[in-house]
């Protein structure tokens, strides 16, 4: 592969942002999804809603939603594109001692919103990180990945079972 075949680059090997002012506008989305592994005394907190720190989970859904409205903010090359829907699914995973979050995200537009998605579910999982890392500094935050895309022109993806 060189650097050709990656858009974010030039013919000269620099790095420029991919001009998508001749791509048709379409209803695009994107499903993420990503756990954060814990102690079991720590999950029992956030449960029970006995933590200090408050609503953990209701915390980090709505930073969920705020990373995804910020991602051309910290994602160098990616466009600013008008958002319709982020929903933050947080669930709790007591068989696993984790935490499960999904992420969905939806825009009509030019450009894809993986980016916006994966976002959602990083920065979700960082803030319960975050919010008992007091606790449970050994957190560790894993299988983060896109689930499925629709949208543009490569059309509907979704990640295959063995991935």
């Amino acid at each position: 592969m060189s650097y050709n075949d990656l858009t974010h680059f030039n013919a000269s090997g620099e790095a420029h942002m991919v001009d998508v002012g001749s791509k048709s506008v379409t209803i695009r989305e994107g499903v993420a999804e990503g756990r954060i592994f814990m102690q079991p005394e720590t999950l029992k907190r956030i449960m029970e809603g006995s933590h200090k720190k408050g609503d953990v989970l209701g915390i980090a859904r709505v930073a969920g939603i705020m990373g995804a409205k910020r991602t051309p903010d910290i994602i160098p090359l990616c466009h600013p594109i008008m958002i319709t829907a982020v929903d933050v699914e947080l669930v709790p995973e007591p068989e696993k001692n984790a935490v499960y979050c999904k992420a969905v995200v939806r825009c009509g537009g030019q450009t894809g919103v993986e980016m916006e998605t994966l976002t959602a579910v990083q920065v979700a999982l960082l803030t319960i990180y975050d919010m008992c890392k007091a606790v449970d500094r050994g957190m560790v935050i894993s299988d983060v990945g896109l689930l499925e895309k629709s949208g543009g022109k490569s059309g509907h993806w979704r990640r295959s079972a063995n991935a």
